[in-house]
């Protein structure tokens, strides 16, 4: 006699009586959260978030439902709510679909890192946390010091009627240390983060004491310090800023639903316009930016998106012209534009959307000391601290937690307070430099949808140096 069909074909199976097409996507995921705050344990967490997605193509339209039920009879409750769901909803829909935007997908990936996340043992964890918050520990004035890590295991598997089945494992790993100084009404902080797909090898004693008493120096530094000096001159950004510069002024207004007008209740729409692509000079000549999920340790790296579609190493930007947007296969139909494989899920009860995914600033041909040589007036700044950005991802203001002042050519005294503020296409193209040597980083906490989803989301940069920006201090 045959073998029984699996429990995903049989449901699969059972949705194909009264769908075009069907797909289980499942989830498990564990994080674990700790902390140590003034050399004391302050949280130690750990949950577990399992369930599977439940999608079906009806009358040329998609559909989910989600359940935590993972027997037979409960992916079959989900489908039918699936079905007549989507039936009801096809008769309002903005574009007619096929099982080509669902493409057969084989296939598996792991996150590549050296220590295995479940061989660290939680004193391993709190010891290291606890010596880094103990090496903060330089003056009375550091009246705060934190030390947590987070530690994200995910599983996806997903399987379809049109003979997909991958298996995509992910280690994603963040580290946070932060050292506060007050004195009388001032406070500064300065943190440090490594924020990756990344193993145990991160837990190395000596390497965070090292970040950690760096880190409290640098708080105590700003205390002491004069507030930036405001005015238009030049800026050299830091890999942690520019972090953030590219995921609020390209990664978000390149997104494809948001140009097509689907975030606008939410998260905002895009200055950009359909007709912009192939044409607009986003940035100087210097700009060159990449969609690539393939980047080993990045948070973002995967093989396929959450419908299948192959994950590849995508220009986005070339020579500063805009080429091409963030959009699934769904949203490259919808608007006639190209796009990449960033149709993510936050989690086994949402269904995928348009997200960025591994956003990176390709590097350039100038070392660091190369970039500051070239500025007669000017500051450098590291690390977010505060951002503010319109709707359309256009007109932006952030601040930074360190600065340090350029004159001739040199680096010189630490600044606090520092904030620059520019339009998006008129600040890249303000692009004088880029550095030869990247930096990743990343965040576990990016926001978007309706419902609401925070994924994880990666940067890659080098140092950068952009001219005559609007610079200015500001108080504590």
């Amino acid at each position: 006699m045959p073998a029984p069909a699996s429990t995903h074909q049989q449901a699969l199976n059972y949705a194909l009586r009264h769908s075009d097409w069907a797909a289980i996507r499942y989830s498990s995921e564990t994080t674990t959260w700790r902390s140590i705050r003034n050399d004391k344990p302050e949280g130690n967490d750990t949950s577990l978030d399992e369930g599977a997605m439940c999608e079906v193509l009806v009358d040329g339209h998609f559909g989910y439902a989600a359940t935590a039920d993972l027997s037979l009879a409960g992916l079959q409750r989900a489908f039918d709510r699936a079905i007549a769901t989507t039936r009801a909803t096809s008769r309002h829909k903005a574009q007619a679909f096929t099982v080509s935007e669902r493409p057969r997908a084989l296939g598996n990936y792991r996150s590549a890192r050296g220590r295995d996340l479940d061989a660290l043992s939680l004193g391993e964890i709190t010891d290291c946390l606890l010596a880094a918050s103990q090496a903060m520990q330089l003056s009375d004035q550091l009246v705060n010091r934190t030390a947590s890590a987070t530690l994200v295991q995910t599983r996806i598997d997903y399987y379809s009627s049109n003979g997909s089945e991958t298996h995509q494992s992910f280690d994603m790993l963040d580290v946070t240390l932060s050292a506060t100084a007050v004195d009388a009404a001032e406070s500064q902080t300065r943190s440090w983060s490594r924020t990756g797909q990344l193993g145990g090898e991160v837990f190395n004693r000596a390497t965070l004491i090292a970040h950690a008493e760096r880190t409290a120096r640098e708080a105590l530094a700003l205390l002491a310090a004069e507030n930036c000096p405001s005015g238009r001159m030049d800026l050299v950004l830091m890999p942690d800023q520019m972090m953030l510069q590219i995921h609020e002024s390209i990664g978000h207004p390149l997104e494809l639903d948001r140009i097509l007008g689907d975030e606008r209740n939410y998260a905002g729409w895009s200055f950009v316009k359909p007709e912009d692509f192939g044409r607009l000079q986003y940035g100087s000549p210097l700009m060159n930016v990449s969609f690539d999920p393939t980047r080993a340790n990045e948070l973002a790296s995967y093989d396929f998106d959450d419908g299948g579609n192959p994950a590849t190493r995508e220009m986005l930007i070339e020579n500063g012209v805009l080429k091409r947007g963030l959009g699934s296969l769904e949203s490259q139909l919808r608007s006639g534009l190209s796009g990449v494989a960033n149709f993510r899920s936050a989690s086994w009860n949402r269904a995928p959307i348009d997200r960025m995914a591994n956003i990176n600033l390709e590097p350039g041909s100038s070392s660091l000391e190369a970039l500051i040589a070239q500025v007669e007036h000017g500051v450098l700044m590291h690390t977010n601290r505060s951002w503010s950005i319109d709707d359309y991802r256009n007109k932006f203001q952030f601040g930074c937690e360190y600065g340090q002042l350029i004159e001739n050519g040199r680096l010189g005294r630490v600044v606090r307070n520092p904030n620059y503020r520019g339009v998006t296409v008129d600040f890249w193209n303000r692009l004088a430099g880029v550095g030869s040597h990247d930096e990743v980083f990343g965040t576990l906490n990016c926001g978007k949808g309706e419902p609401s989803q925070v994924i994880r989301v990666g940067h890659a940069s080098p140092p950068c140096l952009f001219r005559d920006v609007e610079v200015f201090g500001g108080q504590s």
